[in-house]
């Protein structure tokens, strides 16, 4: 295996800078090494480590939660946003796992408890003061929220603030308010009228709740963001880590909150992340601390960081592994099907990081990175994967 990745490593898609790991599961020894330790810029793998931390801080089972509260005046209620930007509008038409919580179940939960109160006519506001700072990250470009990558991050929005569910573009300038104004709309469809002038609000602490939908549980959240490389909801798991371990649910707080998680871990060596999703071009992260962290989430002792293995996409076959275009070459189709893991792409960026298991039966995990690309190393990290899993 050793030549056969040192061979590999020598193609020039790689470009000139390329950290490669191989390591052993069970014992954390590492198999192979080129380049381990300088960091480089992940691209979507940072989703590995946004996944962990959310796994070990929230714990698999957490749901967000979306409520309607009492406002602070008679007839008027409150859209409070709990971060979930999974929340389906009433355009969606939900047909990927896990089912979202949906905007039309809570406005006819909050219709029913006002209808019992007597009420049919209210003043509608929305709060989405769960996150602070820039709804934009460091490190993004510009043309990533009008190519439709990744929407402003809010705590309140619907369809991860897109126009058109079906469509990854556009985005819309103001997911809290576009959210509301759909809430409104179906009110009205449950016999509840709905006066002029939606604005922000702050909802009050002991407000009494109308109603309320939850999220799937963090493990199938971060099944999906990690099979569908979701941008949105990395970024949503990213701030939940921030507000539970105390940070505020900023950029800057979920970066530190997440390299607190993994230092409780021991997993926090050669990773600094500046977003949740890995669009940042800030992130550095090496090729020995993506694998470790894989071979980690894959133990026997952290059960709770399983979804992180269960989340990643197989080779030929599912999410942006399974999009025709990987582990076709001949190199590296015969082993579609054998290599999980997740796939990282910015400009000049191609990352892989997951794990097989070898021809002995042992179970490795692997990171190939490489930021200065020409042009694409997709078919070049499948090769690398493919040898790993044929070994």
């Amino acid at each position: 295996m050793t030549q056969q990745l040192t061979d590999a490593l020598g193609d020039k898609a790689l470009g000139k800078r390329v950290g490669a790991v191989v390591v052993d599961a069970a014992t954390g020894q590492r198999v192979f090494a080129s380049n381990a330790d300088i960091g480089i810029v992940p691209a979507s793998t940072t989703k590995i480590v946004t996944s962990a931390a959310a796994l070990a801080s929230l714990g698999p089972d957490t749901r967000l939660s979306t409520r309607v509260v009492q406002g602070r005046t008679p007839g008027s209620i409150v859209l409070v946003g709990g971060g979930d930007p999974m929340l389906s509008g009433p355009a969606a038409k939900p047909t990927t796992y896990p089912k979202p919580a949906s905007l039309a179940v809570l406005a006819a939960r909050t219709a029913a408890t006002l209808k019992k109160q007597g009420v049919k006519k209210v003043t509608l506001g929305y709060d989405s003061s769960l996150y602070t700072g820039s709804p934009i990250g460091p490190g993004w470009k510009p043309s990533y929220i009008p190519d439709g990558n990744v929407a402003p991050v809010h705590a309140l929005a619907i369809d991860e603030g897109r126009q058109n569910p079906a469509r990854s573009q556009p985005r819309v300038a103001n997911p809290p308010q576009f959210a509301a104004a759909a809430f409104a709309k179906l009110l009205s469809r449950y016999g509840i009228a709905v006066s002029k002038g939606i604005a922000p609000v702050k909802a009050g602490q002991s407000a009494a709740e109308l109603g309320k939908v939850d999220s799937p549980p963090v493990y199938a959240l971060v099944e999906h963001a990690l099979t569908f490389s979701d941008n949105d909801l990395s970024e949503a798991l990213a701030r939940q880590v921030a507000l539970k371990e105390g940070q505020p649910a900023s950029f800057e707080g979920g970066g530190k909150a997440v390299l607190a998680v993994l230092k409780r871990l021991g997993a926090s060596r050669g990773i600094q992340v500046y977003d949740g999703s890995g669009l940042s071009t800030k992130n550095r992260i090496s090729a020995d601390g993506l694998a470790k962290l894989v071979a980690l989430a894959g133990s026997p002792k952290h059960p709770e960081l399983h979804a992180v293995a269960s989340g990643m996409p197989i080779a030929g076959f599912t999410g942006t592994l399974g999009n025709g275009r990987r582990f076709s070459g001949s190199d590296s189709k015969g082993q579609a099907g054998l290599v999980r893991a997740k796939t990282g792409t910015l400009n000049n960026v191609n990352t892989l990081a997951g794990l097989a298991t070898t021809k002995d039966g042992r179970l490795v995990t692997f990171a190939f990175m490489a930021d200065q690309v020409p042009l694409s190393a997709e078919p070049v990290l499948d090769r690398l994967a493919a040898i790993v899993a044929r070994s």
